[in-house]
């Protein structure tokens, strides 16, 4: 009996509900692990106390919050604990579990946050535990700092106990069920709001609270919010694939909460303190946990809690569908394309005197990754083109990462702070400050960033939209494949690939070309990521079916192509610039990788 068929009485899937048998598991099956389970809500109670507490005394000596917060920091810290502790004495294990887990994995990112007003708390942007009104250096962590870490500490713990409940209950759950729509989008609202993370907090017209970026900020504070927005996406995603729906549920709500206890303090600083206002990317990130919380609410399993589902899977919550899957992706990739191509064609670099602003040669690679994307997002739309263009939306993406990478890499080598004018901050000197010479980001590099989000996005939906697809496929047993043949171009291509993205596509006098084995840098990355994009897909192809296979093999090829026209669009603009090794690789690595797209169609097999 499938999972689309269950009866009442049958095996259930889902998270169990009070008074079923596995409910009662809590109690009296070992394998349910009460005594963990138990420990791990104390540990996490125990926990909010300390943070609680440690927003009720000053976390630096002498110094004091910018506007009364407590309250609030109170309610953010003892909010989980409440929802363990009534998932607990409810019999929801799996969903204490998933609480746990969710808190458990954005505490060494809060935890970093924290510690930054230990190594430097005048560099701390944390206006709702300390706001200098004088120039300070290295002021001492007050009291209020250790129980904050202990807190986190606490919650560390608490996850190490709850996972093996999380684990049993998995097993329980038996195999992960279909048609979870409105699980799908978490993993879109953990990417979101791990982008947001990485935004500045808050804007600032205060001279001893500069509102930064992840990436400006102090070197501590930067890694926790490296952390945070790596971690919030993978979390979601852990949750998304866990088979039971409490797990998961358990999973959206703490992460949601975790990164509400981030988010919106800075919002509420914006809007209560003087001189500071709101800025996007808290707004962004108190929205997606919302949203993941508001998630948990909502049904995750075909045949969850004690309702009945027969065949016709009456009742099942079948939004957002296909269509609306479609439209977004389709949407996304031509949203990145588009803030891909203004980029490009704003200025990435604004002198902060009178000095001449150079160009950035890869703003026109950034523009032809941008061409690229759009192409196949607006065959999207296509019922009838839809399956292929979005596998290839699922390639092109990277793309964008590609050239993304390089523009940015070469603004931030030439770029310097502008000169902070003091009179803009409400303090005055008796002397001016000189202007400062050199040169500053301009709204290239933010169209740039906000590119690479969106592409990301594309990406994800993308990859949803074809789960989706797969569920309201007829072919549930019996599926085509692609022939074994097609392996040996795709290996041939994979070694194509690794060898021209770590190769220089072109040379030119007093040129050094980034690479992955030598003068790793910023657009490094973007090689790096465009690289594992490319074979990842290549090692999809063999457990796919013959059209997705092509278009995850197309976009593939036309990711290469890209690859291989830095020569074209980035190497003219160098004199004496000719082909490198790169450059013979790529066509060639792309030409396989086309070759495998016709086998796949060619030559298949059924399976089941």
């Amino acid at each position: 009996m499938t999972s689309r068929s269950r009866h009442p009485g049958g095996e259930s899937t889902g998270q169990a509900v009070p008074g079923t048998a596995s409910a009662e598991l809590l109690r009296s099956e070992p394998g349910a692990r009460p005594r963990a389970l138990l420990l791990s809500a104390g540990l996490v109670s125990a926990g909010a106390v300390a943070l609680a507490a440690g927003a009720l005394m000053p976390v630096v000596r002498g110094g004091s919050p910018g506007f009364t917060a407590a309250p609030l920091l109170v309610v953010l810290a003892l909010a989980p604990a409440a929802a363990v502790l009534y998932a607990l004495v409810s019999g929801r294990s799996g969903l204490a579990a998933g609480l746990v887990l969710g808190l458990t994995a954005l505490a060494p990112g809060r935890l970093l946050l924290d510690l930054q007003l230990l190594a430097d708390g005048s560099l701390a942007a944390r206006p709702e535990l300390f706001l200098a009104d004088r120039l300070l250096a290295m002021p001492q962590a007050g009291p209020g700092l250790w129980p904050l870490v202990a807190g986190h500490l606490l919650t560390l713990a608490a996850g190490a106990f709850a996972a093996g409940t999380a684990r049993d209950e998995a097993e329980l759950a038996g195999e992960l069920d279909g048609r979870r729509r409105w699980r799908l989008l978490g993993p879109v609202l953990g990417v979101a709001g791990g982008a947001g993370l990485l935004l500045a907090p808050f804007g600032s017209g205060n001279a001893y609270l500069l509102a930064k970026n992840a990436f400006e900020g102090p070197t501590v504070a930067m890694a926790g919010y490296l952390l945070l927005a790596a971690l919030l996406p993978l979390t979601v995603l852990v949750a998304v694939s866990s088979p039971s729906a409490g797990v998961g549920k358990g999973g959206f709500a703490g992460a949601g909460l975790a990164a509400l206890a981030v988010g919106v303090p800075p919002v509420v600083a914006g809007l209560a303190v003087d001189r500071l206002s709101v800025a996007p990317g808290s707004v962004v990130v108190t929205v997606a946990g919302l949203a993941l919380v508001g998630l948990s609410f909502t049904r995750f399993d075909v045949a969850e809690a004690d309702e009945a589902v027969t065949g016709d899977l009456a009742g099942e919550a079948r939004l957002p569908g296909l269509f609306w899957w479609r439209l977004v992706t389709g949407g996304l990739a031509l949203l990145a394309a588009g803030a891909a191509a203004a980029g490009a064609l704003a200025p990435v670099l604004k002198a902060n005197g009178p000095t001449p602003v150079p160009e950035t040669p890869a703003r026109w690679l950034l523009l032809g990754a941008a061409v690229v994307l759009a192409v196949p997002a607006l065959f999207v739309f296509v019922p009838r083109l839809s399956a292929l263009a979005r596998g290839v939306v699922a390639a092109t993406w990277a793309g964008v990462v590609l050239a993304g990478a390089a523009v940015l890499s070469a603004a931030l080598s030439v770029t310097e702070d502008k000169a902070v004018d003091p009179a803009l901050f409400g303090v005055d000197l008796p002397v001016p400050l000189p202007d400062k010479v050199g040169y500053s980001a301009g709204s290239g590099v933010t169209w740039t960033f906000i590119s690479l989000v969106l592409a990301a996005l594309a990406a994800l939906a993308a990859v949803i939209t074809g789960v989706v697809e797969r569920d309201d496929s007829d072919e549930e047993t019996d599926e085509t494949r692609v022939s074994g043949a097609v392996l040996t171009p795709v290996v041939a291509a994979a070694a194509l690939a690794i060898a021209a993205f770590g190769t220089p596509v072109f040379g030119a006098p007093g040129y050094t070309a980034p690479g992955l084995w030598s003068n790793f840098g910023a657009a490094s990355w973007g090689l790096l990521g465009a690289l594992a994009v490319v074979l990842g897909l290549y090692a999809l192809v063999p457990r796919s079916r013959p059209v997705a296979a092509a278009s995850a093999l197309a976009g593939a090829a036309l990711v290469l192509g890209l690859r291989a026209a830095e020569l074209p669009l980035v190497g003219s603009e160098y004199e004496g610039s000719s082909a490198g090794a790169g450059f013979w690789l790529a066509l060639c690595g792309a030409v396989a990788t086309l070759v495998a797209a016709g086998m796949a169609v060619a030559g298949s097999r059924r399976t089941g």
